[in-house]
């Protein structure tokens, strides 16, 4: 099997051109606390900018962000949306993951394989790198593929949780995301900006030629992160707080699975009603289409 490229911090894609990470495994996990806090573009922007005289522009971040794309897996029963709906403790979710663009997708194209689990407060995910047919060959034929000897336990784990609970494509979400990186003290820092957050229900190959991907989110808003390994510095509680953010349970796959209708829709839904657009005035800076439910091109930035 082709090695496939490393992706550094675990979020972003390396740049083009540039040299995969040499690493022992494609197997990479860590663990983080994550908080959510769903803002408008424009308030979106002032931020990004207030944080970058603290902060650092990830190196794998282009100026206007990258495309993140996710296949999430679910029981027929989807399990994993009520394990969130109803906040247990410890909850899995299954998805395979492509950064970038999906005009170009082919079988040998790398994509990660990752769990992503939540234990009380702390988020943990583990992945592994795979082209893209040996992912789906793991996820969807439900078939042992090669990996080393690192990379067993979390092979067997993946297989396992598809074969046992029947899991199945379900749904595919989509954001073009920027990233920001912590500097000296503030290593462990992260924020993220994710904005034009879309999906589908159906055509779940990330290579369709056509697909009808469509808002889960209003278009208008933007779901910031800020994600830390310890404990959040002082100085972005603050940020918060002069800027009257609140906390938000906003979950992009939960909100999937509502906006199409495959579950009723939870106290946690985003409504558009609860998002007023922008004044006519008002012309929002990052690019966003000011119509929410108009079906968008999977590969438009």
């Amino acid at each position: 099997m082709a090695a496939s490229p490393g992706y550094r911090d675990g979020d972003a894609p390396a740049e083009e051109g540039d040299q995969p990470l040499h690493v022992a495994s494609r197997l990479h996990a860590f663990n983080r606390f994550e908080l959510k806090y769903l803002v408008p573009v424009e308030q979106a922007a002032e931020i990004r900018d207030e944080l970058g005289e603290r902060m650092d522009r990830d190196l794998n971040s282009p100026v206007g962000g990258y495309g993140v794309w996710s296949l999430y897996y679910d029981s027929p029963e989807l399990r994993f949306y009520w394990e969130k709906i109803e906040g247990l403790k410890f909850r899995r979710k299954l998805r395979i993951r492509h950064y970038g663009d999906l005009d170009g997708v082919t079988d040998e194209s790398p994509v990660c394989v990752e769990i992503k689990q939540r234990v009380n407060r702390v988020t943990q995910k583990r992945r592994i790198t795979l082209p893209y047919a040996t992912a789906r060959r793991l996820c969807d034929a439900r078939e042992t593929v090669e990996h080393t000897p690192k990379e067993s336990a979390f092979v067997q784990e993946v297989l396992d949780l598809v074969v046992r609970l029947n899991l199945r494509p379900t749904a595919i979400t989509g954001y073009q995301r920027e990233a920001l990186v912590g500097r000296a003290s503030d290593t462990g820092l992260r924020v993220t900006f994710d904005r034009r957050i879309r999906g589908r229900d159906r055509d779940f190959h990330f290579g369709t030629t056509t697909p009808e991907n469509r808002f889960t989110i209003p278009p208008h808003m933007t779901v910031m992160e800020i994600k830390v390994n310890e404990r959040t510095p002082y100085w972005i509680t603050d940020l918060a707080a002069r800027r009257n953010l609140n906390l938000v349970r906003i979950s992009k796959y939960v909100q999937s699975i509502e906006a199409f209708g495959l579950a009723p829709r939870s106290v946690f839904h985003v409504h558009e009603a609860d998002c007023p657009p922008p004044t006519p005035h008002t012309r929002p800076p990052l690019g966003q289409p000011t119509a929410p439910h108009a079906p968008v091109k999977a590969g438009a930035q």
